[in-house]
Parts: C-alpha cells; sequence; structure tokens
C-alpha cells in the first residue's frame, strides 16, 4: 500500500490551514467592509435629511419673507396716500397705532383705563369690546404672526396691594390680555407675555396725565 511520506503530510496540511486561514481573513474583510458601506449609507442619508429640511425652511422663509413685504408695502402706500397708520393697519382709527418700519412692528397702545381698575390685573368685565376688535383684526390680517402683549406702569411704588412691584403688576397685566385674546382665538404659539414695569415711560411721571399715558398696554405684531 501506498503511504504517504510523513514530508508530504506535513507540507499539506499547511496548504489547507493557509487556505482555510485566508477563507477566514477575507470573511472578516468582507464583513468589516459591509458595515463601514452601511455606516457611509446612514451619514448619506442623513445628509440628504438635512438638505431637505433646509431647503424647506429655505422655502418657508422665502414665503414669509414675500408676504411681509407685500403688507409692509402696502402699509407704506396707505401712509403715503395720508391714511394713518391706524386705519392702514386696519385696527381703526380709534386706536393709537404706531408702525416701525426699521424694526418691522405695529403696536396697538391700549391705555389701562379701558382694561383695569387702578392697582388691579383683572379686565373690567368677563368681555371688552376693545380686545375683541384687535383680536378680529388679528385673525384676519396678520394670521401667523408673532405678537407680544407689553404691559407697563407708570413709575408710583407699589404700596397697598398684593403685588410686590411694579414689574409683577405690569406681567399680570400682559397676562390677562393675553389670556383673553387666546380665548378669542389667538394662537397660544403666536403669542408671548412680557413684562416691563416702569422702566419704558412714553410721558413724564411727574404729571398725573404723563402717569397716566405710562399706565398702559402694547399689543405689538411682528411682521419680519
Amino acid at each position: 500500500m501506498f503511504k504517504t511520506p510523513k514530508v508530504l503530510t506535513i507540507v499539506l496540511t499547511m496548504v489547507s490551514f493557509m487556505s482555510i486561514s485566508g477563507c477566514t481573513d477575507w470573511h472578516k474583510k468582507y464583513m468589516a467592509l459591509d458595515v463601514e458601506h452601511q455606516n457611509l449609507q446612514g451619514r448619506y442619508q442623513n445628509c440628504v435629511g438635512s438638505l431637505d429640511a433646509n431647503n424647506l425652511e429655505k422655502s418657508q422663509m422665502a414665503s414669509r419673507l414675500q408676504k411681509y413685504e407685500m403688507t409692509v408695502a402696502e402699509l407704506q402706500k396707505q401712509i403715503a396716500e395720508q391714511k394713518s397708520a391706524a386705519k392702514a393697519s386696519g385696527f381703526g382709527e380709534n386706536y393709537d397705532v404706531d408702525y416701525d418700519a426699521q424694526k418691522g412692528t405695529i403696536t396697538v397702545t391700549l391705555p389701562n383705563a379701558i382694561l383695569f381698575r387702578p392697582g388691579k390685573a383683572s379686565l373690567k368685565g368677563v368681555k371688552n369690546s376693545d380686545l375683541d376688535h384687535i383680536a378680529s383684526v388679528l385673525k384676519k390680517k396678520y394670521q401667523g404672526r408673532m405678537i407680544d402683549i407689553v404691559g407697563n406702569t407708570d413709575s408710583d411704588p407699589i404700596k397697598k396691594s398684593k403685588w410686590k412691584d411694579n414689574w409683577q403688576l405690569s406681567s399680570e397685566r400682559a397676562l390677562a390680555v393675553l389670556r383673553y385674546l387666546n380665548k378669542k382665538g389667538i394662537k397660544a404659539s403666536m403669542v408671548r407675555g412680557v413684562a416691563c414695569g416702569s422702566a419704558r415711560p412714553i410721558d413724564s411721571n411727574k404729571t398725573a396725565a404723563g402717569k397716566a399715558r405710562n399706565r398702559r398696554v402694547e399689543i405689538v405684531v411682528h411682521m419680519k
């Protein structure tokens, strides 16, 4: 019987082992490349998603800018035709309205006398015709615009009331108006309450008339 020489057996064994080892190495390399491919594919999909999101945001911003420019152009046209900012804005001549082209804001100022009793932060009545009118205009002409409700007081210190200071009083008054407008359909996501206390006077606090002007709530519509 033919017997395989011992040396030949050893050589065949080594060749067989190298073949198996080589297959194992190639399998490992394949698995590593497959993992890397999946990672690259995931990163690519993330990049595509980010680009799509950026393009959508860019399109939305362009649309908002176009609407803003159209509204501003219409306001400027009407003001140039000798119409007041109050009338041009849609709020009407009965209201103190200021249009700031540089800031891109329309501000309606309501004196506290038509909203609150002295030292109080709750509205005078369950219904308020002025706020009803303003809510109607906001929904009709300024849908989707950010709105600030800004409370302001005079400089008299708080004495006989539950309020800690004028900051708190102006905050509570702003929130009272904000909640009223929210009930009338102004979205909570589009409105903010701001407290200024006595920090932003528009008149002297040395006279009764000046103090009355400083006690106010401003409804600021951001056009930009």
